[in-house]
């Protein structure tokens, strides 16, 4: 497998001197961050062995953490599905993907994070008149809301995916409605009222929008059954990236070759393109510091613990029985016995980290005697 950090650093300079003028401070901190994920350049922890016989000392690599990183935070993806399953209703869920359209993609990405507030804000205020207005649920909604900025093939292409559960909480009434059937709503008329909204905030926050914008836009809605499989999908890339290193084949010859599974034929494709270029994929998709891509609303909403708990309590649905609990974090094995390791110390630098191995040897040495 070709690690990210192996390609950062063979091809970062050209990167630079080609997208010099493009280069964001957020994607030379990401490229900075990720080329140390877990090498000898990455800050150490100090970790133990527990046997007692054993004893042994290992300096580990710390993980860079970023959110673009597909090295770091499975365990974050995996809390993140588990905490969403366990807050599902006995209700029909649906798949509603709103998509920005090719004619104001430049314009999103010079005004990222005005642009994805505005994308966000449009899509809660559709769903909400929607769900409100809809004679069967006539209601407050519930639903999670996730950006992403990529197609398969790693170019640029802004959507939002939206799971929402097939009922609502009518407050007047004190009751839970629930809707089922193939479609929640009709898609031309959400497409419809989603471009008037969006276009309405952009020229109110004085962006200019391309005389070219079409009339019909894409919002498509479909039947998820509980839900299950489609929160499952999206948290496994809420954390890891754009591309998973498994998917990266070859690095070689000034090129990167990738792997991807086309959306309309779901056959696998490969993808060849210059390093740099491969690099400049990555960073669009890197997003400005402190934006949240994943944002929760109505009875969903993270302060809203207490309302899910009474809903599952009140319909006598109890949604993990069918999922198992949460994993726990994976531990680090000693390489000398296979006992489990306690971590002693954190964040230590390479210097440190070889200051403390040669006083390990040292001891031993002087213990062996």
């Amino acid at each position: 497998m070709i690690l990210l950090s192996t390609v950062i650093s063979t091809f970062e300079d050209k990167f630079y001197t080609e997208y010099n003028k493009s280069i964001l401070p957020s994607h030379r901190k990401a490229l900075w961050t990720m080329k140390k994920c877990r090498t000898e350049a990455s800050p150490h922890m100090l970790a133990q062995c527990t046997d007692q016989d054993c004893r042994h000392y290992s300096f580990i690599p710390h993980s860079c953490g970023h959110r673009n990183c597909p090295h770091c935070q499975s365990h974050e993806g995996q809390q993140w599905i588990d905490n969403q399953l366990s807050k599902q209703l006995p209700a029909e869920y649906y798949l509603i993907t709103f998509t920005l359209p090719y004619q104001l993609r430049d314009l999103a990405w010079r005004n990222q994070k005005l642009v994805y507030t505005l994308f966000f804000f449009c899509v809660q205020k559709v769903l909400k008149t929607f769900v409100q207005n809809d004679k069967k649920l006539n209601g407050t909604a519930g639903f999670t809301t996730i950006l992403h900025t990529h197609s398969r093939e790693l170019n640029y292409h802004p959507h939002i995916h939206v799971v929402i559960p097939g009922g609502s909480i009518n407050k007047k009434h004190r009751l839970w409605r629930a809707k089922s059937g193939k479609y929640l709503f009709n898609h031309k008329a959400l497409a419809k009222v989603f471009r008037a909204k969006l276009l309405k905030e952009m020229v109110d926050n004085k962006l200019h929008v391309p005389k070219n914008c079409p009339q019909k836009w894409v919002v498509d809605c479909k039947n998820v059954g509980n839900g299950d499989k489609a929160l499952i999908y999206l948290g496994r890339y809420l954390y890891k990236g754009v591309i998973q290193e498994k998917d990266i084949l070859k690095c070689a010859n000034g090129r990167v070759t990738f792997r991807y599974v086309e959306s309309k034929t779901k056959t696998v494709q490969i993808k060849s393109v210059k390093g740099e270029d491969f690099l400049w994929l990555l960073m669009k998709h890197v997003l400005p510091k402190g934006f949240r891509k994943v944002r929760s609303y109505g009875f969903l909403h993270p302060c809203s613990k207490k309302l899910i708990q009474l809903l599952q309590l009140i319909l006598k649905f109890n949604p993990m029985k069918m999922y198992k609990k949460i994993q726990e974090k994976a531990g680090i094995i000693c390489k000398r016995c296979g006992a489990k390791m306690t971590i002693l110390r954190v964040m230590i630098t390479k210097e440190e980290a070889r200051r403390l191995a040669l006083q390990e040897i040292i001891t031993r040495r002087g213990n062996s005697m």
